[in-house]
């Protein structure tokens, strides 16, 4: 499985592709407001691109569930809601606990050394021992990214990257990466790592899955939090 049969999102080389690129990490990371009504004019404008080349990058967005199309309403960026993240996030246990398991078995001793040293750069270049900031870059410099990737199966790999990455990482970036939750996710990462390391793939499973759980309920405390 090559890089570039799992990664077609990434490659930059059409009009379609540079908004479809921007457009998503503008709104993964809160530039555009979540639940905001997309206007094509104005996006049309701001990009320089024809109409028809914006609904093909928003038809884009849709697919990766980052907009959404209603009847009579247009076309609006995702809302984060409580319902939606548990929806994702139990999915999303499941699919990455068996990715673990998966990766226990299938990722060389190389790849494993390249991710623990991601982590001890990100200890070190970010505020994560102060237990304040834990921001992950999209693809090879995120931790989950990496260990999807290291499963080695395709089916998997489209299923959470295509489908559901996105989406996760809206939730990530917007309502997770701040915090007392911050350190005790990177000890998570740590020793989910350490357990594929170790070749023990059902230990790794269980504690990706209890670490996204743990991820859900903290983010579901600050909706609580926020109402």
């Amino acid at each position: 499985m090559t890089n570039e049969s799992i990664e077609p999102q990434n490659q930059v080389t059409t009009a379609v592709d540079q908004v479809f690129v921007e457009l998503r990490r503008a709104i993964v990371e809160g530039d555009v407001a979540q639940g905001s009504k997309i206007s094509e004019p104005e996006l049309a404008k701001r990009y320089g691109v024809s109409r028809a080349t914006l609904r093909d990058a928003l038809n884009r967005l849709e697919a990766c569930n980052l907009v959404e199309r209603k009847a009579n309403v247009g076309c609006r960026v995702v809302a984060l809601t409580p319902e939606r993240l548990i929806e994702v996030y139990q999915v999303r246990a499941a699919l990455e606990g068996l990715a673990c398991r998966l990766a226990a078995q299938n990722m060389t001793d190389e790849e494993i050394a390249n991710i623990k040293a991601l982590l001890n750069k990100h200890l070190n270049e970010q505020r994560v021992k102060e237990g304040e900031s834990y921001y992950q870059e999209a693809g090879d410099l995120d931790f989950h990214y990496r260990i999807i990737k290291g499963s080695k199966n395709e089916h998997l790999f489209n299923l959470l990257y295509h489908d559901l990455y996105q989406l996760i990482r809206m939730y990530r970036v917007q309502m997770g990466m701040t915090g007392p939750r911050v350190s005790k996710a990177f000890d998570e990462h740590l020793a989910i790592i350490n357990a594929i390391e170790n070749r023990d793939g059902e230990l790794a499973e269980m504690l990706m899955k209890r670490h996204i759980s743990y991820s859900m309920n903290n983010i579901e405390n600050k909706f609580n939090a926020a109402q």
